[in-house]
């Protein structure tokens, strides 16, 4: 098995384990990987996702070798699943990256496909890739500017260079740094922190964020209002009622 699937509670676990290849990801890999996401955003028990390699690394990228033989995911075709698995996929919750060590090249894709990324001292982000002829297919060059703007993508894109956890927190690649070897737990943490939040108005929110960028301010505001409605039916008058009745008072966010 190149990917586990590990469940707790409300949040689901899914680890690259392809250690002794940097979990660098081949054909077989790339689809154990999509179907592991379709899987979490069908279940109706999993909230928040985690990502992560095992072996302290991330994920290197496609792997080149199986790649040379033909056995490198679905890198010719522009439909169906990514050359990587998931990150063509438009998922409806939330998934988190725990990176150490490297996130290069179709790594570094992945990586962007979540929507948060803690990162300990070891993290290394690059388009590594750029010194074999191999480019992005797998939304780097859609997510990466989104992100951390246009001319640091472009400069990550065109260098090929290497970005260390530091400067990543610095360009807003990366969200949060924390202890080296924690980033598995503390992403974990994390995921269960946001899996308890009333979930319709926790993903609408998102959705939003991201539909956002293909509309204009005044329909992205209309559209922030259409996907709020069904928070507002099924779930704020309910938070309203504990707010009302104490709960989350001077910063304190446990529900009651």
């Amino acid at each position: 098995m190149t990917v586990r699937v590990e469940k707790k509670d409300l949040v689901t676990t899914i680890v690259i384990a392809r250690p002794e290849r940097r979990n660098a990801v081949d054909g077989a890999t790339a689809r154990a990987l999509a179907d592991a996401f379709r899987a979490f955003d069908e279940d109706p028990e999993a909230h928040v996702a985690v990502l992560t390699g095992d072996g302290g690394t991330f994920c290197a990228g496609a792997d080149l070798q199986a790649m040379a033989q033909g056995d490198g995911g679905n890198a010719l075709h522009a439909d169906g699943d990514g050359p990587m698995g998931p990150s063509r996929m438009l998922l409806s919750k939330p998934v988190i990256a725990a990176v150490e060590g490297h996130a290069c090249a179709g790594g570094l894709g992945v990586a962007l496909f979540c929507d948060i990324r803690l990162v300990d001292e070891t993290a290394v982000f690059g388009v590594f890739s750029r010194r074999w002829g191999v480019p992005m297919s797998d939304g780097t060059t859609v997510r990466l500017p989104r992100i951390v703007g246009q001319g640091r993508a472009l400069d990550m894109l065109l260098t090929g260079r290497a970005v260390g956890a530091d400067e990543a927190i610095a360009i807003g690649l990366a969200t949060r740094k924390v202890g080296r070897g924690t980033t598995r737990a503390e992403a974990e943490k994390l995921a269960a922190e946001i899996a308890g939040f009333p979930p319709i108005a926790m993903t609408s929110d998102r959705q939003s964020a991201y539909e956002s960028f293909d509309r204009d301010q005044a329909a992205a505001i209309r559209r922030e209002m259409e996907l709020s409605l069904a928070a507002r039916r099924q779930e704020s008058q309910k938070g309203a009622a504990l707010f009302a009745a104490g709960a989350g008072r001077h910063g304190s966010f446990e529900r009651k």
